[in-house]
């Protein structure tokens, strides 16, 4: 499988962040349009938002962890995100999501080694009505459980 996005290059990224430095809300903006581009926020990005913006290294540090759909690293081939609001967990999202860690021998947050399957947390789908949600690859899964949960670990894993 090719990958969809540019490899990370300072000078496509000063070109980007030079493109959306005069938004309202550029900050998010440049670093969605990074990750848009490169799959993930180089590390190297970082500073020279702070430069372009006239913030702070920190400040910007912060905006892009404080958001979780914001990656430092290359996802897998695949993402599988799993809700972990509050309604999910008390449905039974937090075995499903330990089920799911324990399948694919990676926690919440990281990439399998073989590199196919990013496991991330997602916080609210708006399908928590009866049963914890998901999400792979944008596509939106309701009613998990783990016949479901193992279903999907398995086409993620293809």
């Amino acid at each position: 499988m090719t990958s969809v996005y540019e490899p990370w290059e300072a000078a496509r990224g000063a070109e980007i962040i030079s493109e959306h430095c005069k938004v309202e809300g550029a900050t998010l903006v440049i670093l969605h349009a990074l990750q848009e581009a490169f799959g993930y926020v180089p590390e190297e990005a970082l500073p020279m938002i702070a430069a372009e913006l006239n913030l702070s290294r920190a400040e910007v540090y912060g905006v892009f962890t404080f958001y979780h759909d914001f990656r430092s690293k290359p996802a897998g081939r695949h993402v599988l995100k799993l809700c972990r609001a509050e309604a999910c967990q008390a449905a039974g999202g937090d075995a499903l999501a330990a089920r799911a860690e324990a399948k694919l021998g990676v926690s919440l947050g990281s990439t399998t080694p073989d590199e196919r399957v990013t496991l991330e947390p997602i916080y609210c789908l708006g399908l928590c009505a009866t049963a914890p949600s998901a999400m792979l690859d944008g596509r939106l899964i309701g009613r998990l459980n783990e016949a479901r949960i193992d279903a999907l670990i398995s086409e993620a894993q293809r």
